[in-house]
């Protein structure tokens, strides 16, 4: 299969509405882009958890998910599966730190998840970064909302293995739940590996890409 790629990667910005989203979601993607791009610039936004406890595990696991990275993360304070009830403060929080950065690639949820803060968020990133290539990834939990996802990026086995191993190490407030498990985490990149052709890979979903060079407008 043929590689969609973006032309240059200086800037990555994740963007969550929880606290371990983007691990869970992206974990494998973004410790392959950190070690691929040393010095990669991070931007990551998280709407909610900040001031508990969460926001201590989403730094440290952070730091560890982007070894070598230029790394800063925003958590902020939003309730727990509120976000259509906060929709203009979530929009207004998602403006203003759109004009702290210019990525080449931003990692979000997709707008096909169940979980509503995931979905609003989802709906709410082409609205800011317009211009921008834009890639939803997938958290698997019990509604039935997984979908096939188009774009597949493939993972070396080593960062599998990492990636679980900060998952465990660095979201211990997540333990107790029966779906935060090595097995969940390997068991669908072992699924996406094959729908790849390799051995392990996370899937993403595409909202709106140029092929080629961009058309002049007339």
């Amino acid at each position: 299969m043929r590689a969609l790629v973006p032309a240059a990667l200086d800037e990555l910005v994740l963007l969550a509405a929880h606290c371990d989203d983007i691990p869970i979601g992206a974990g494998g993607t973004v410790l392959t882009l950190c070690r691929a791009h040393p010095g990669l610039r991070v931007r990551a936004l998280v709407l909610s958890g900040g001031g508990t406890p969460r926001e201590d595990e989403e730094r440290a696991a952070l730091a560890a998910f982007c070894p070598g990275a230029d790394l800063a993360v925003t958590v902020l304070d939003m309730p727990d599966g509120r976000l259509p009830h906060h929709w203009q403060w979530a929009k207004e929080q998602l403006e203003a730190f759109r004009r702290t950065c210019e990525p080449d690639l931003v990692l979000a949820g997709h707008r096909g998840d169940d979980h509503q803060d995931h979905r609003e968020l989802a709906r709410l990133v082409p609205t800011v970064f317009r211009d921008h290539l834009a890639l939803g990834y997938e958290i698997l939990k019990a509604e039935p909302d997984l979908a096939q996802t188009p774009l597949l990026l493939p993972l070396e086995p080593d960062v599998v293995d990492e990636n679980c191993r900060l998952l465990w190490e660095h979201y211990p407030s997540q333990r107790a739940r029966g779906w935060f498990d090595d097995e969940t985490f390997r068991g669908l990149a072992r699924v996406r590996g094959v729908q790849a052709g390799v051995r392990y890979a996370e899937g993403f979903h595409l909202t709106r890409a140029l092929l080629g060079a961009p058309v002049p407008s007339r």
